[in-house]
């Protein structure tokens, strides 16, 4: 069987990327710390043809016990948070930039065929013009973008000097069940989450603001799509929807969807380090690994907010 190893494995998206390895025949290490996964995100995996390791990308030891005859590494162990990087700098720096270039040396001198790294959209900064492509200039503006953008170019560099096969993904914003719903939780959660119990969702800034909202399901497909392609070695690639929604738009479909039409969104200070604008150009996703998002924007709430109600 071919292996695979997923570091954050048991986190949002992780744990969702386990299923569908395991369910296409792979056999499957997860290596998590579980400071922001969870082992109940796993519970339903095929145990015969997985395992998870409890331990951290910053420790070489543990990194050295998991890629064992590992095939294929997906990486996407980090700290997601762009509020607690501005308040953390240091610690996320450790853990997204530090922990990758771990990964990259031990996947380097396991012989891993190919590594694909999760990186975010963040990496652009305020868009000078959208959609985003990837020749955009990259400029951002948190430490959490800042820890993306180095960890990127040790990909490419590991690729280039040494010859390690590497994908970098820069998904934009995604959802799903399973998602967090904490203080640095996305805005999706925390909007579910506060209509759930009947109360307004907080918007920060005027709600004008966009982003480019992709369902976890089209997420992992582009995952899976980097494993086999060739064209897409050592390079950058945007996986979204290509859909533009503000944030009060979102707002307003989920208030509809919870059928709470005399709920009203309320607005706060905008927060430090938010964008603009954000839409993702998936043209080289399209060209490179035939990558074709299938979820709309409502069939995926619906499915976030049906798994919310459980």
């Amino acid at each position: 069987m071919v292996r695979v190893l997923v570091t954050g494995g048991a986190g949002f998206v992780g744990s969702h990327l386990v299923d569908s390895l395991v369910k296409h025949g792979f056999e499957v290490v997860v290596l998590d710390n579980l400071f922001s996964g969870k082992l109940e995100n796993l519970k339903q995996v095929d145990k015969r043809n997985f395992c998870l390791v409890k331990g951290d990308v910053r420790s070489k030891t543990d990194l050295r016990k998991v890629l064992k005859n590992v095939d294929f590494v997906f990486h996407l162990a980090a700290i997601v948070s762009v509020p607690l990087s501005i308040e953390k700098p240091l610690f996320v720096n450790e853990v997204n930039v530090n922990g990758t270039l771990n990964v990259l040396e031990e996947s380097l001198r396991a012989g891993v065929k190919r590594l694909i790294y999760a990186s975010s959209c963040a990496v652009y900064g305020e868009p000078i013009n959208v959609p985003i492509d990837e020749n955009h200039p990259t400029r951002p503006l948190s430490p959490y973008g800042v820890s993306k953008l180095a960890a990127e170019h040790y990909c490419r560099v590991f690729y280039e000097v040494y010859g390690l096969e590497t994908v970098c993904l820069r998904f934009f914003n995604i959802y799903g069940p399973r998602q967090s719903s904490g203080p640095y939780a996305g805005v999706i959660s925390k909007f579910i989450s506060s209509l759930k119990h009947g109360k307004p969702p907080i918007i920060f800034g005027d709600g004008k603001q966009t982003r480019d909202f992709v369902y976890i399901e089209d997420v992992v497909d582009a995952c899976l799509l980097s494993l086999e392609s060739k064209g897409c070695v050592g390079e950058f690639i945007n996986i979204g929807s290509g859909v533009e929604t503000s944030i009060s738009d979102l707002a307003e479909i989920l208030i509809e969807l919870f059928g709470l039409l005399d709920v009203k969104p309320k607005y706060a200070q905008p927060r430090t380090g938010d964008i603009r604008r954000s839409c993702a150009s998936l043209n080289k996703a399209k060209r490179l690994l035939g990558y074709q998002p299938k979820i709309s924007l409502i069939e995926g709430l619906k499915r976030v907010i049906e798994y919310a109600m459980l």
